[in-house]
């Protein structure tokens, strides 16, 4: 391996690595990345080998995928040496790991065990992006980097692709097994494989599933995945989740609902009952570009949809959603293991093996019906997963959660034991253990759309509140209405025409001013606005009214978004009532199912009777 080839790695490995490298008596072993899908299991792994001072790890990228974003700035993040692809192929490195069968993994040196990077293998795929074979004979073609016209051709006597990872088009080369090691989750993997390609059955292991394993052990803290999302209590989870291809959810290769969806999460949807959220698959986080994948759901950002990272927080968001509208993809079938609901927003079986657990989960799994009420249909969806649960209604059968793997919680132990037992070393002594999911950053629900509030008047000081983002249509439902906007919308004619403007910040932000300053400074500029609030805190804000009171609405511990005790404040003096009604007892908030909230209602400053601020028309300029 010569020293003068450009961009070859020359330490820890390479020609005369022994003249520089500290430790150069380690077992060499090579992370073999396709794709950042496939990374993001190797990843999982990759702690198994942690204070192993006898084994060094490396990466290479085969370069053989077209999803190819990413790839380099995700393999930087590892921290270890990364080779190019040519100079992985001549080292003799003591173990390959791989998550794909793609690029020219017949020809790396000593052994190779492969691993899933989904739910077992359940996909047809038309194209395998090896790149230098043909999967049909497994004889490879001329070194061109493409691949072979030939590539996908259909399953002998099927008329169909073959299953990706269970056939021979994936796993032989030249009649041979391509892996040492085929890591299979359960069983009736095993039985596929047996009757898709013989000749690969004894490289099989069974060696459960990692992910699975981190999303069970990541199931205590689903409060805190929860808060970090910025789901109130009371509030349920909506979780959108799109594999890639154009027949997925957020394709637009069937019947396209996406751009029908978004809107509906917010338009039907109270803002303080449902949170929503997106997961979205690497290869369309990837293939598309994160830039473009923001601009195409702007709108549905600013009507509060969070936008999860597809790399280290879509297990996070799993496990905190409390219903999922997906597709096809591992993570609907991960969510079904879990016993959350699952609602099919696409449900096209064709790609997917129909012997396979998830082609028998997408055939059995409720549908969505793009035109009908959503919230009528997630409702009923979450009513019949909670009889299930209560043992009132009919339980399901044999599934997902049985059917993911056959050794829940085993996988670190069986995974070590195997790559251990290829390198030809003792394990280490210590426990085998997987990192732990990592709590997400906090990310706040900062709604910028206009909001089309819906309130009713119950008793004495207590105020129903409905807030909708950016309805298409006028919100149903008994009550008075009125308009709050954020501050930075992109509407200005909304804005100059809101009865409510607020912002979330801080009481010491040098930017706004105090709070008693952006409250005048918003009222002097809005002429048709009544309140002005600035939320400073999960629980708490600070608003003025147009005569110019100056109140506190707080309550501990925090519940519901305080923008919405700020437009049953609205609704309350909108009535013809008084804040002081509300200063001696406090004020009662419901938001749908998260309520009562007890509000506290006080003034930040000392109010003379008679004058600004007093009881005779707080929604009015003092005279």
């Amino acid at each position: 391996m010569g020293e003068g080839r450009v961009g070859w790695v020359r330490v820890p490995v390479g020609a005369d690595s022994a003249r520089w490298a500290t430790r150069g008596r380690c077992k060499l072993v090579l992370f073999v990345v396709h794709n950042v899908t496939s990374a993001t299991r190797l990843l999982d792994v990759l702690p198994l080998f942690r204070d192993d001072l006898r084994v060094q790890l490396l990466a290479t990228w085969t370069g053989s995928s077209p999803f190819r974003a990413g790839v380099a700035e995700l393999l930087a993040e590892t921290g270890v040496p990364v080779l190019p692809w040519e100079q992985a192929l001549e080292l003799p490195v003591d173990l390959a790991i791989s998550a794909s069968f793609g690029g020219q993994l017949h020809a790396l040196s000593k052994k190779l065990i492969v691993l899933s990077h989904g739910v077992g293998y359940n996909k047809r795929l038309a194209t395998p992006d090896t790149g230098h074979r043909t999967p049909d004979t497994g004889h490879r073609t001329p070194d061109t980097g493409c691949p072979s016209p030939e590539a996908g051709s259909p399953t002998p006597g099927t008329g169909q692709p073959p299953v990706f990872g269970l056939s021979p088009d994936w796993l032989l080369v030249d009649g041979s097994p391509v892996a040492d090691a085929l890591v299979l989750s359960h069983p009736e993997q095993l039985e596929r494989l047996r009757a898709a390609c013989p000749e690969a059955v004894p490289t099989a292991v069974l060696a459960g599933d990692p992910c699975y394993d981190r999303i069970l052990a990541g199931l205590p803290y689903r409060e805190r995945f929860r808060r970090a999302l910025d789901v109130r209590p009371g509030q349920r989870l909506v979780l959108l989740n799109s594999t890639w291809n154009p027949d997925s959810l957020f394709g637009d290769g069937g019947e396209d609902i996406l751009p029908s969806l978004l809107p509906r999460l917010t338009a039907e949807l109270p803002a303080d009952e449902y949170r929503s959220a997106a997961v979205l698959h690497p290869n369309i986080w990837h293939g598309h570009g994160p830039g473009q994948i923001r601009v195409w759901l702007d709108r549905a950002r600013r009507g509060g949809l969070a936008l999860v990272d597809p790399l280290d927080g879509w297990r996070q968001a799993l496990i905190a959603a409390d219903v999922v509208i997906g597709d096809a993809g591992s993570v609907s079938y991960y969510a079904a293991a879990l016993g959350t609901p699952v609602l099919m927003g696409a449900a096209s079986p064709d790609g997917l093996d129909a012997r396979s657990p998830v082609a028998a989960f997408v055939r059995q799994a409720p549908r969505l019906s793009p035109y009908a009420p959503l919230r009528a249909q997630l409702d009923a969806l979450l009513d019949g997963a909670e009889r299930r649960r209560s043992g009132t209604g009919p339980g399901p059968g044999p599934g997902p959660a049985e059917l993911v793997s056959s050794a829940p919680g085993e996988a670190a132990a069986l995974l070590r034991r195997h790559f251990y037992r290829l390198i030809g070393i003792p394990e280490p002594q210590e426990p085998a253990l997987l990192d732990p999911l990592p709590l997400p950053p906090y990310e706040r629900v900062t709604r910028t759309s206009p909001m089309r509030v819906v309130t009713r008047l119950l008793g004495t000081g207590e105020i129903e509140v409905s807030r909708y983002a950016d309805p298409r249509s006028e919100p149903t439902g008994d009550g008075d209405a009125h308009t709050a906007v954020h501050e930075d919308t992109l509407d200005p004619d909304r804005r100059a025409l809101a009865d409510v403007i607020f912002r979330y910040g801080t009481a010491d932000d040098p930017r706004y001013g105090t709070p008693e300053e952006w409250t005048a400074e918003v009222l002097a500029r809005h002429p048709y606005c009544a309140l002005a609030a600035l939320v400073t805190g999960p629980g708490s804000c600070t608003v003025r009214t147009r005569n110019g009171t100056l109140l506190r609405l707080s309550r501990t511990p925090a519940a519901a978004d305080p923008a919405a005790y700020v437009s049953a404040l609205y609704a309350w003096l909108a009535a013809g009532k008084t804040w002081e009604e509300l200063a001696a007892g406090g004020m009662t908030v419901r938001t749908g199912g998260s309520g009562p909230h007890h509000v506290s209602v006080t003034p930040a400053t000392p109010v003379t009777p008679g004058g600004p601020g007093g009881p005779s028309s707080p929604l009015t300029p003092a005279s």
